[in-house]
């Protein structure tokens, strides 16, 4: 069975586009910086970058602004997402921020985006919209200033906090231009600004944007039974690129109808869907070729892909398991669904277990932070890993690396260093290089020089303990 939901735009005596809407409830205070002007500049000379983003909004732009309209909030807020995520919810930042709205997982879970094995709420459009609006009302509560709201957005409440506190106690001013801030929060106010500008009139930056009707794109579907995400595309008769755009939080081929998801399509799209789903199960077809698979004490993955007939690159991709990396028995994993055999287990709860860990003991995760000038062939090269395990350890969209981005590699384990053996006779080179030792007398003398007796505390330290 499937539910239609739908919003209705309000009654309006003129008709005006989403644009329009927005550019009336602009309610923040212009800020007029330096910055702001460099970033609006700096946005104004990437046409084809701000085309696309547009375009792109074009999907989400009429919900996010009805539900900020709703809430009362400055329309310069449905904006955001352009200076976040570049308008694409299935963006994924080097701090494992995901979204639309790159929510990291700790604050997603605390504005109850669920996050498990079959699906990620931080790249669903609707709820993730519902919990960054909640969150950006909470951040204004506190802080009474939307500029603050938004700095602590990106920086953190504690932080912006903390800043103000430290301008208080300095007796200086605590406004949103008066705090001392990261680097990537100072620009980021900024960037919306920027984007507030170019939409508020967009001739004058030589900007075009996609015209964006002041009604509905999408409509939600309410899924009560298993279905591929192929089949979903194909009875709405949509290419699939086009379903995941309004559908990226489904993180297996798979959508389990025991936790009710909601499928988004295009308006135009609900009755196609509709009228190709009940003639598709009128012919007793499974919805689903997808089945679920409990892995075994000892049971390998290549294993598994055997006995389902499929590469163990596919298993891997379907389940979403990097490079390197195994699951644990125990583990619930998706495998071809095979009319001669019987599902393993019921798909009921979607906190399924799934453990991804190493596939040898010699292995380790580290963090690895990008130097200025590297690649990603010369990180590769640095760790002795492919680039394309660096892609997917961290779900790259691009090959470009940037200077301290930070990347999370599965690599060797350095060799543990042998203590020396006692007696062990060093080079005749070594010995010669080797300093002569000092006397005792002298050693006491050059002690007590530099470090400091008790009647004289203030003596440095030697340079060699001087950080």
């Amino acid at each position: 069975m499937t539910a239609l939901l739908a919003v209705t735009p309000p009654a309006a005596a003129e008709q005006i586009d989403v644009w329009e809407r927005i550019r009336r409830g602009f309610a923040i205070p212009d800020l007029q910086t330096k910055l702001a002007a460099d970033r609006t500049r700096w946005y104004a000379g990437q046409a084809d970058y701000f085309d696309r983003m547009s375009q792109r909004a074009s999907l989400y732009l009429f919900h996010i602004v009805e539900e900020v309209e709703k809430r009362g909030m400055p329309t310069e807020l449905a904006l955001l997402p352009f200076v976040e995520s570049a308008m694409q919810p299935e963006a994924v930042s080097s701090a494992k921020a995901a979204g639309l709205w790159q929510f990291i997982p700790s604050t997603g879970k605390f504005y109850s985006l669920e996050q498990n094995l079959w699906h990620d709420q931080r790249r669903d459009v609707v709820e993730s919209t519902r919990a960054a609006l909640d969150y950006l009302q909470k951040l204004h509560r506190d802080f009474g200033d939307w500029h603050l709201a938004l700095a602590a957005y990106n920086w953190g409440e504690g932080a912006v906090g903390r800043a103000i506190a430290r301008n208080k106690q300095q007796r200086k001013p605590t406004s949103y231009t008066d705090l001392r801030m990261p680097r990537e929060t100072q620009h980021y106010v900024p960037k919306l600004q920027a984007i507030k500008n170019i939409v508020r009139d967009p001739a004058q930056y030589g900007i075009t944007l996609p015209a964006i009707r002041n009604e509905p794109y999408f409509v939600a579907l309410t899924k009560q039974r298993d279905i591929d995400v192929t089949t979903a595309a194909r009875l709405a008769e949509m290419p699939i690129a086009e379903f995941l755009a309004l559908n990226p939080s489904f993180n297996r081929p798979l959508i389990i109808g025991a936790a009710q998801p909601s499928i988004l399509l295009p308006a135009e799209r609900a009755e196609t869907f509709r009228g190709n789903l009940a003639a598709y199960e009128a012919t007793g077809q499974p919805l689903a070729s997808w089945t679920a698979h409990v892995l075994k004490q000892g049971e390998t993955l290549a294993q598994v892909a055997q006995k389902a007939d499929i590469s163990e690159a596919k298993l891997r991709e379907a389940n979403r398991i990097p490079p390197r990396y195994r699951l644990a028995p125990g583990s619930i994993i998706l495998v071809p669904r095979d009319e001669t055999m019987e599902d393993d287990i019921a798909v009921k709860h979607v906190s399924a277990s799934f453990a991804l860990v190493p596939e040898s003991a010699n292995m380790r995760q580290i963090t690895y932070k990008v130097r200025r000038g590297e690649t990603l062939h010369s990180v590769a090269r640095r760790w002795n890993v492919r680039p394309d395990e660096i892609t997917a350890w961290n779900n790259l969209r691009s090959p470009s690396l940037f200077h301290g981005q930070r990347l999370t590699l599965t690599v060797l384990r350095a060799p543990a260093k042998k203590p020396a053996a006692r007696g062990t006779v060093r080079p005749a080179s070594a010995r010669a290089a080797a300093k002569p030792s000092a006397s005792k007398s002298q050693t006491k003398t050059a002690t007590s020089s530099t470090r400091g007796a008790p009647g004289n505390p203030r003596a440095k330290p030697p340079t060699s303990a001087r950080p």
